[in-house]
């Protein structure tokens, strides 16, 4: 699954996309992927791309925040989480300075 939702970021021309292994640091989830976007348009894209690709395969996600504002948009598989950020704002939240024990991949299309 976190390589569908990469994948399908990537898609739509997301920027930096880390998968994060966050099963050894949390129950909440499996993995985090990461990525940026230069403005909320192509934030919303991403988030569109990524809803309808794992919907397509039967993957409807769990919750989603943020998307009106178009800054940082959260979608939760369950075992998958995707942040799809701004770029200014990846850099204030800095997720993976945050959980910089996980174990990360870069994403490479």
């Amino acid at each position: 699954m976190s390589q569908a939702i990469a994948k399908a970021a990537s898609d739509k021309k997301a920027q930096d996309i880390v998968v994060m292994r966050m099963a050894e640091l949390t129950t909440a989830t499996d993995y985090f992927i990461v990525c940026s976007a230069n403005t909320a348009t192509q934030v919303r894209a991403i988030a569109d791309n990524i809803e309808e690709e794992l919907a397509k395969a039967g993957m409807p996600y769990l919750h989603k925040e943020g998307y009106r504002e178009g800054e940082w948009v959260l979608l939760d598989y369950g075992d998958c989480v995707a942040h799809v950020f701004m770029t200014e704002s990846r850099a204030f939240y800095a997720l993976e300075r945050l959980w910089s024990d996980a174990e990360m991949t870069r994403y490479e299309d």
